[in-house]
């Protein structure tokens, strides 16, 4: 798929592909954007036949060895490329059924990051479990590849969780700072989330300046046709969002990443990382 301005989905072979597949085709309705499905094989799996070859020597039998292995890997490669077709052809009915008419599926091998990096400039929007194969067998609550994506993406990045809800309220943690503006631009003038109400909450530490900071956004919002709730809350960022997003029943959270603001640390250590792994709502988070 050459369009530009894609929804991007990044699935792999786990039960959050559903979600992740679900929300990207919501989004790409939203947006009447073209859909693609990516699956990306790990260039080097630890896989192994579990034989032991220790006692394989000598010239003949290391050449033998090599050929075996080498069979062994193509075959590995080819079963996983087949389970791959079937299993992404799976998720296009899923979406073309949801009402997105333009699904495209690509499979390659190769890094995660690098792969999402070489179509960085035709995607719109990055869909991605915050969970995901590994998740299934180490119950890690934040996918090891999560903060590498959004390390390696100026992209906007909906990390999802499990199961799937139509968004119906949205709350955008506004901090003040360039990212935050530039994420309330966006939502003004996207159709991702035009109709549903905006939740505006800014927390953290007191500043002389947030409450005109806070009527920008609001007005921006509201100049764009959008239903505005706007709050200053003075205090730890994270309790704050977690209270708000349980109180007012928010299914959508927007916040920025790597920003100069409570947020900046996100991913590394920070109260905020600790948001994004209890939070059991979609977030986008904005770079």
């Amino acid at each position: 798929m050459k369009n530009e301005n894609k929804v991007l989905a990044c699935v792999d072979q786990s039960h959050f592909a559903d979600y992740v597949a679900d929300y990207a085709a919501w989004a790409a309705r939203r947006m009447d954007a073209p859909l693609e499905l990516l699956h990306v094989i790990d260039r080097h799996p630890e896989l192994g036949s579990g034989e032991d070859h220790s006692g394989a020597i000598g010239i003949d039998a290391q050449e033998n060895l090599l050929t075996k292995l080498s069979a062994e890997d193509e075959a590995r490669t080819k079963d996983a490329r087949e389970r791959g077709r079937i299993f992404l052809n799976r998720l296009r009915e899923r979406a073309t059924a949801s009402g997105v008419e333009r699904v495209d599926v690509r499979q390659r091998h190769g890094e995660l990051e690098e792969t999402l990096a070489e179509q960085a400039e035709r995607v719109r929007l990055l869909v991605l479990g915050r969970r995901g194969e590994a998740a299934e067998t180490t119950q890690r609550d934040l996918g090891r590849s999560v903060e590498r994506v959004v390390r390696a993406l100026h992209k906007p990045i909906l990390t999802v969780t499990d199961g799937f809800k139509e968004p119906q309220r949205v709350m955008i943690a506004f901090d003040g700072g360039t990212v935050t503006r530039r994420g309330v631009e966006m939502v003004a003038s996207s159709p991702l989330f035009c109709g549903l109400p905006i939740t505006l909450l800014m927390s953290g530490k007191e500043s002389q300046d947030a409450p005109k900071q806070l009527d920008w956004a609001k007005t921006t919002l509201e100049a764009a046709g959008f239903e505005v709730s706007a709050s200053l809350i003075p205090g730890d960022a994270e309790s704050v969002i977690a209270k708000t997003v349980k109180d007012q029943s928010i299914d959508m959270l927007i916040m920025g990443a790597f920003g100069h603001s409570p947020l900046r640390s996100l991913l590394f250590g920070s109260k905020t990382t600790d948001l994004l792994r209890s939070s059991t709502i979609p977030t986008l988070l904005l770079r």
